[in-house]
């Protein structure tokens, strides 16, 4: 069953679901199933009317597959498809107006041999922008969830890995329906690698933006959603230009233009052609002969009957100069027709060298396909009487063993015989070099390893699955990769070691991408944003020692002359102290100019 949902009444319309629906439909019909039911633009009771029928011709049904194109959501960890009338005001409105996958899976579920569902439903979900939330803690996911199938020969395709978000396209059809179509009807192509390259393709399309992930397991046998073709036994391959040749050989037995011109028309192109052409180029010569040769004798009868009329000079001259020209004109035709003729015998040779050289390349390389089938017919039968003669041996050797040992310890050794033969490890075709590089491709793909795989067996490619024993809880040596290594590693689905992130940083799928805050928050410690806090100015003690130091300084210097401010008077009068100079008591030292006229008074001191 296909469903393909683009018509959503309550938010915008998708544009590919349908279109990808009536491509992924006319595949399965193409793949030969006998049931295809391609359903377009369901409402939940159109989507529940169709489950219901789908599982119930899913009963007798060897594989059952189911498509689903249009919007997904997933709620607490559970997924659901949203059919074109839901509104989902609020999340609890899910449960009722959406289907969960487990509904779908119960559909197909009787399915005897396959149950695969296929989900291009990871678009961006634009009813959880406007959906109400009656908790606060409950969990509205981007894209779809990680699933487990709990029934056996289960798949489940997501078109893009648990957590992200697929593209609708910029074309007709989304880049993961493309990819199905295209991988998916190989004729005995496994589905777990169909589904590897559909991976490989929507990475490419997408700018490795989008990957495509499978849920769930199948057992040992290739399980293929179209069964591989018988194989023919190689016969005598019939030569495609034998037709051409045929055709050839008619138009050559014919010999005129209008056979030639037919045959260039159905075949205009390759080697019989252009002998067609050299062929068509003689008719044409042999045309221009003939014409000349008609011309020279019309010439020579004109003459003649000129001369017989006894007609002028002038006039049988006119007419010989123009049998004469004729004549020329003949003898370049005929000279023409011959060069064209060489030609064409030129390339009939080549053409019969040709088939005669295509000839023996047939029959030496049907020898030796025959001697190659012999050898190996050769090969087989003496591997078998090899085989036959070991086991005549073992059983001979293992009568005579029993003859002279009791019952018990012969029971023991065949015993011991036996389970050493089912423990003896299959001998690896890989040199070490591919094998390294197969282990180090499977190391990247489960998160263990960041390096390239160059098939050096390096000290990183040995952390590596150091760190793969730790998290699968295996105990490979890590010195030397071996076949058993790589067996584990292809037995895992998804990422085994976790995604290290740097601080600053978040694991989104399986890359690290920057955290951003809102204005006012920052990372902390612990990868989360947090407020920050508003810093108060603090108090601090000013350093003394400079201002100190300043105050030292200048009163060390010298002082420097300035301005008193007093007043000096004497018997001629009063005027300002000079600068540099001083007042002074004295008792009439010499040298001094005193004020008044005793013994003793106030000096200016300029010293």
């Amino acid at each position: 069953m296909v469903i393909g949902n683009s018509a959503y009444k309550t938010v915008p319309k998708l544009s590919n679901p349908v279109n990808d629906a009536a491509l992924v439909g006319g595949m399965f019909r193409k793949a030969g199933f006998e049931t295809v039911d391609v359903k377009l633009d369901l409402s939940v009771v159109d989507m529940r009317k169709a489950l219901r029928e789908f599982g119930s011709k899913a009963r007798d049904a060897d594989v059952a597959v189911i498509y689903y194109a249009g919007h997904g959501i997933e709620l607490d960890g559970n997924n659901y498809l949203i059919p074109t009338d839901a509104a989902l005001e609020t999340d609890t409105d899910v449960f009722d107006e959406a289907f969960p996958l487990d509904r779908v899976l119960f559909a197909i579920e009787p399915a005897k041999q396959l149950r695969l569902v296929i989900l291009d439903a990871c678009r961006d979900n634009p009813f959880a922008k406007t959906m109400k939330r009656t908790v606060a803690s409950r969990a509205i996911g981007r894209g779809l969830a990680k699933v487990e199938p709990t029934s056996p020969n289960t798949m489940i395709a997501f078109a893009a890995k648990a957590g992200s978000t697929a593209s609708d396209g910029d074309a007709k059809n989304s880049p993961f329906a493309t990819a199905l179509v295209d991988r998916l009807p190989t004729p005995g192509l496994d589905l777990r690698k169909a589904f590897g390259f559909v991976r490989d393709d929507v990475l490419k399309n997408t700018g490795y933006k989008q990957e495509p992930y499978v849920y769930g397991s199948l057992g040992g046998d290739d399980v293929s959603l179209v069964p591989a073709k018988p194989a023919v036994a190689p016969g005598p391959q019939a030569n495609p230009q034998d037709s051409v040749r045929r055709d050839y050989e008619l138009a050559l037995q014919a010999g005129n233009r209008d056979a030639w011109e037919a045959f260039l028309q159905a075949y205009p192109d390759g080697f019989y052609a252009g002998l067609a052409r050299a062929q068509l180029k003689n008719v044409a010569a042999e045309e221009a002969r003939a014409a000349a040769a008609a011309k020279a004798r019309q010439a020579e009868d004109e003459k003649a009957r000129l001369a017989a009329e006894r007609a002028n000079k002038a006039e049988q001259e006119r007419a010989a100069a123009a049998a004469k020209a004729a004549e020329d004109a003949r003898l370049a035709a005929e000279k023409a027709k011959q060069i064209e003729e060489a030609k064409a015998a030129a390339a009939e040779q080549r053409r019969k060298e040709a088939e005669a050289a295509t000839a023996k390349a047939l029959a030496d390389k049907q020898a030796a396909e025959k001697a190659r089938a012999d050898l190996l017919a050769k090969q087989a039968a003496d591997k078998l009487a090899a085989e036959a003669s070991a086991k005549q041996a073992g059983e001979k050797a293992a009568a005579e063993r029993a003859v002279q040992q009791p019952a018990s310890e012969t029971q023991s050794a065949a015993e011991t015989q036996k389970v050493a033969a089912l423990a003896a490890p299959p001998a690896s075709t890989l040199s070490a070099a591919e094998l390294a590089k197969s282990v180090q491709s499977e190391l990247r793909r489960v998160g263990c390893l960041t390096s390239s795989g160059d098939g050096d067996w390096n000290a990183a490619s040995q952390r590596s699955l150091m760190q793969f024993n730790k998290y699968a809880g295996t105990k490979f040596d890590a010195k030397l990769a071996s076949i058993d290594a790589l067996d584990a590693l292809k037995a895992k689905q998804g990422r085994v070691c976790p995604l290290v992130c740097e601080r600053g940083f978040k694991a989104d799928g399986d890359n690290c991408v920057k955290i951003t805050c809102r204005a006012g928050y920052r990372v902390n410690d612990d990868n989360e944003c947090e407020k920050v806090q508003d810093k108060k100015p603090i108090a601090t003690r000013d350093d003394s020692k400079p201002r100190d130091d300043e105050r030292k300084k200048v009163e060390s210097a010298p002082a420097k002359p300035q301005a008193t401010g007093q007043i000096y008077c004497n018997n001629s009068g009063c005027r300002p102290v000079r600068h540099g100079c001083r007042l002074e008591s004295v008792g009439g030292q010499a040298g001094y100019s005193r004020s008044g006229g005793g013994s003793g008074g106030t000096v200016e001191v300029c010293n």
